[in-house]
């Protein structure tokens, strides 16, 4: 992998699961992770929140040379989960260099909205 083809250290600081949805979709977030590498990436997650202690710990795998999506409702540490209706920031931590992108969907209108920006990488 060419040098700027990814990070191991990223911050996603607008997180939040809306409680309800309308229509057919739910509303959700999504932690995209591409890994180029020849090895799989071992990603920790921690997630932060503005009135309680972080999630922190969480063991994402991702193989060699594939993306995942990590929907956000799935990371959960002991049986902890992040709750619908609560604002909370996400810390992604990478053993290899990795492109880390973040996607909301709105479904709580009759409209949806998507959402999806690069997480910020720290160098």
């Amino acid at each position: 992998m060419h040098k700027g083809a990814g990070a191991n250290h990223w911050f996603i600081p607008d997180g939040y699961i809306p409680e309800k949805s309308s229509g057919e979709l739910t509303s959700h977030e999504s932690v995209c992770v591409l890994n180029r590498s020849s090895e799989d990436a071992q990603l920790t997650f921690t997630i932060f929140f503005e009135d309680r202690e972080p999630l922190e710990n969480i063991l994402v795998t991702v193989p060699a040379r594939r993306t995942s999506h990590v929907r956000t409702s799935s990371l959960e540490r002991d049986g902890a989960r992040i709750p619908v209706g609560v604002p909370y920031a996400i810390e992604v931590q990478s053993d290899i260099p990795v492109v880390v992108q973040y996607s909301r969907l709105d479904a709580t209108q009759a409209a949806n909205a998507l959402m999806s920006v690069v997480a910020y990488p720290i160098a």
